[in-house]
Formats: C-alpha cells, structure tokens, sequence
C-alpha cells in the first residue's frame, strides 16, 4: 500500500508538469515588444560599406502590429575592447544614431552604415501617438557586425611575411660573424642592413605613391550638389538647420522644419526624405523617410565618424507640389586615436617578427651542431 502511494504521488506530479508544459502560465514575455529585421542579414553585413536597412515593427502582447507609434532610438557602437581596436578606435563606446520618429503603421525603417564590428545595442522607446492607446515601454536589441574578411586576410599576409623575413634574418645573424680586417660588421649583417634599407625604402615609396593617388581621387570625387538650406514653394516652405562643424565621436544635430509658405503656420506629417552623402566617395550613410511633427520639424543626430566632409540632404514632394530640395555641407573634425592605442597591433606585430628572429637563429644553430656517429 505505501509503494502504491508513491506511484499514485509520482503519477499526479507527472500529469501537473504536462498540464504546465502544454499550458504554461502567464510570463513577462507576453509583452509588447519591438521587432528587428535588417537587411542583408547581419552576417553578411561588412563594417564601413554599404548601409543597413533596419526595419522595427511595434507589436502587442499577441503579436499583432501596434498603430500610431512613436518611436525614440538610441543606437550605440561596441565597447571599447582593450587588446583588439577596431578601425575606428575613437568611435569605440559612442552614440551613433538618436531619431525621434513617428510611424502610424507601427514601423519605422532607416539605413545605416555600420563604421566597425562588433555588438551595437539598439535602444528603442515606444510610445502611443493617441494617449491611452497602449502602455509605454521600453527595448534594447543587439546587433551583432561581423569582422571584414578581408581584414583576416591581410592580417594573415602580413604576419607570413613578417615571419618569413624574421626566421631569414635570424638565420643571417645566427651565421658566420667573423669580423675581418677592414669590415665594421660581418658580411652576413651587412647584407641583411642592405636589404632592410633597400625595402624600406620602396615600401616609403609604395606608400607615398598610393597617398597621392588617393588625395588626387578624393579631390576628384569630393563634389557635392549645390543646394540651399531654404527651399520655398507656392504651398510649402521647407528649411534645414543644424550643426555644420562635426567632431568624430560626437553626435551632430539636423533638423528639418516644413511651414505653410502662404500662413508661416507649420505642417504637420509631411513626408520628408533625408540622408546623408559622404563627399569623399559620394557613399550614402544615412538615409531616412520620416514625417514631421506637430511643429512642423524632423529632428536627429547622427555621427560623422569618418572624419570627411559629408552633405545633410532633404526632399520633400508633397502631391499638389513641387519637389523641394535643401541640403547643406558639414565640416568634420577627426580625433587621432590616443598613443596606446596605436602601440597595440605594433606591438603584436613587433613581438611576432622578434619570436621568428629567435627562431631563425635557433634554427641555424642547430643546423650546425656537429652530431657525432652514435650522437643522440
């Protein structure tokens, strides 16, 4: 009787855990929530290319899409990773993208050139534009920026040949140094100075050659389209105001302001189509289409992280209007990153070509150890 209460206590815990399995009860997931989509997937992103269209979708507990929201986001860039730095080590730990958006669908899209790899994190506040219509709530997402491929390769390059050249000279320097009468250095160490000189000087070469090709291409390539921040037509007047000088890690505000060109009064929902043009090499950066607020403005800041000159651009096309078109150039500052930093890949590098020196003496050494008959 005692073992068949045990069965029969076992068999209704059982029954409990499948009733909860197939009937879990009420948890914090069953929120609302903030959708991600991005296009290409963030695996196939490549940092410093193209742009990235992030879509957002606002959606109720069910899953159904929320209407009439506005949006507030945060778009963050990696920490700061002390041993391995990125392309833009300035731009490390910064704010990116902040963008205050109204979506009476419930989504909200916007392309983004994503500067360095890493985990950015995607703050999105969700408000309803109609009071009461849903409770206001908050999400962080992850976006996940793979490393550029090529820059494994060409690291990989780069430390074959440096381990090349450090086992040769080892093996140079592990030789013959008998100094002879008339020489300030054995022949092999001489010939080593040589060399060394010899490819110094054509990689000064090389890479002053590649710089003034490069200066001569962006000057080439650095052509905006002139337009003026004040746009006016018979119904609408449209004009972009904002900051003009940019610093590399710090956020540039912009804001697009739409009025009434017969009252002055400003227009509300007017569909506005922003973006920002890198002048270097005439790449988009950012790109937005919005709609203007109460006030009659669009407002954001973005990051110019690049450290070249960019063009804010705005259109809107109203349909019993002309196209209006306004646009105005930034200056941007660049920030050198700080010393250490720089002394961090040098020091690796540095410290790989030493360990293959080490080795190429050793090497030689031992290639010329004596073995005897019976030597072990």
């Amino acid at each position: 009787m005692k073992n068949l209460k045990y069965v029969g206590v076992a068999l209704a815990a059982s029954l409990v855990c499948v009733f909860l399995w197939f009937n879990p009860l009420p948890s914090h997931a069953s929120q609302p929530s903030v959708l991600l989509q991005t296009e290409p997937f963030l695996s196939q992103v490549v940092p410093d290319e193209a742009p990235v269209r992030i879509a957002l979708q606002a959606v109720d507990a069910t899953g159904q899409p929320l209407s009439n929201v506005q949006f507030q986001l945060q778009l963050s860039t990696p920490v700061k990773t002390p041993w391995f730095t990125s392309d833009f080590p300035v731009v490390e730990g910064t704010q990116l993208l902040e963008l205050s958006a109204k979506a009476p669908s419930g989504k909200l899209e916007f392309e983004q050139v994503m500067p360095i790899r890493g985990d950015y994190t995607l703050k999105a506040q969700v408000e309803p534009l109609v009071a009461g219509a849903f409770e206001p709530f908050e999400q962080s997402l992850q976006l996940s920026v793979p490393e550029n491929t090529t820059k494994y390769r060409n690291a990989a390059i780069l430390i074959g040949i440096l381990m090349i050249v450090g086992v040769a000279s080892g093996w140079v320097i592990g030789g013959d140094q008998t100094v002879r009468d008339g020489e300030v250095a054995p022949q092999p160490i001489r010939l080593l100075l040589s060399a060394a000189t010899v490819v110094a000087i054509a990689v000064l070469l090389f890479v002053n050659i590649n710089a003034e090709l490069a200066a001569a291409h962006s000057h080439g390539e650095m052509q905006s389209v002139t337009a003026s921040p004040v746009q006016k037509s018979e119904d609408f007047e449209i004009r972009l105001s904002g900051d003009q000088q940019a610093i590399v890690g710090q956020l540039a505000s912009q804001t697009i302001q739409v009025v009434n060109a017969k009252t002055g009064n400003p227009e509300a929902d007017i569909i506005v189509n922003v973006e920002a043009i890198a002048l270097k090499d005439n790449k988009q950066m950012f790109a937005y289409y919005g709609r203007t607020n109460n006030q009659g403005n669009l407002t954001w800041k973005e990051q110019f992280f690049d450290g070249a000159p960019h063009q804010v651009v705005a259109k809107i096309a109203p349909p019993s209007s002309l196209t209006l078109r306004v646009s105005h150039e930034v200056e941007v500052e660049g920030i050198a990153p700080p010393l250490y930093i720089r002394f961090i890949s040098l020091s690796y590098y540095t410290g790989i070509f030493v360990l293959s020196l080490l080795a190429g003496v050793w090497l030689h050494r031992q290639s010329s150890r004596p073995v005897g008959l019976f030597g072990r």
